[in-house]
This record gives structure tokens, sequence and C-alpha cells, in this order.
């Protein structure tokens, strides 16, 4: 590894580059908060060749979001779930952003008279 792969990973937010330690510092937390938090699998920290935990800036980001709702009072597991279900809702969303702007694509492409005509039912 060179020293310019070095560099370009600092750029990546996926990079375990954040001790345990250094980690409860820049959050200002404890290190057995990120402890319950990983107990409680909202992030699960690489390991380093010796086996201490290692942080991805990504992973720090949705620290922080726990430590904000458990700052408010919500229980460490509430706070857990919450930010779970904040992703999957996100994630849900930009798929059905995705499905409307295929869709839209697709009617683009049809006639107007053909797109609100319907075929009569048959009577029986």
């Amino acid at each position: 590894m060179t020293a310019d792969d070095s560099y370009d990973r600092l750029d990546d937010d996926d990079y375990p580059a954040y001790t345990m330690g250094r980690a409860a510092e820049l959050l200002g937390t404890t290190q057995g908060f990120l402890r319950a938090i990983g107990e409680a699998r909202l992030i699960t920290p690489l390991r380093s060749e010796g086996g201490h935990r290692r942080y991805s800036r990504y992973q720090l980001r949705i620290a922080a979001r726990a430590r904000e709702l458990v700052d408010h009072g919500t229980p460490i597991e509430a706070a857990c779930r919450i930010i779970i279900l904040e992703d999957q809702l996100e994630e849900a969303q930009r798929i059905n952003a995705e499905y409307r702007r295929a869709a839209s694509g697709h009617t683009a492409g049809i006639c107007p008279a053909a797109a609100s005509s319907k075929q009569p039912v048959a009577s029986s």
C-alpha cells in the first residue's frame, strides 16, 4: 500500500479509522455507550488484527444520532430501534422515488388519449 492509498482511505466513510477511545472522545460519550449500541446491533465495528474495535465515520454518525436520542431521555434499546426504523424508511423512500422516476419514464411515451381511455366492462 502506498502513501497515496492511505490518504484515499481517509475520504472513505466506511473505512474503520477510529479506535474506540477516539470515537468515544469525538462523540463526547463513553466507551461503554459504544459497546451498548454494538450489543444492540445498531453498529458492528470492525476489529483490528489485535481484536480492538475500529469505527468508521459512517458508524460515528449513527452513534451520534443514538447519543442525541439517549440524551433526550430515550432508552438506548429504543433509540437503536428508532434509528434502524428511520434508516429503513429512508431506504424505502429512495426505492419509491426510483420507481416513480421509472414509471414516469414509461408513461411519457404513451399517447395521452390512450392512457386515459378505458375499455368498457362487459356486462352480464
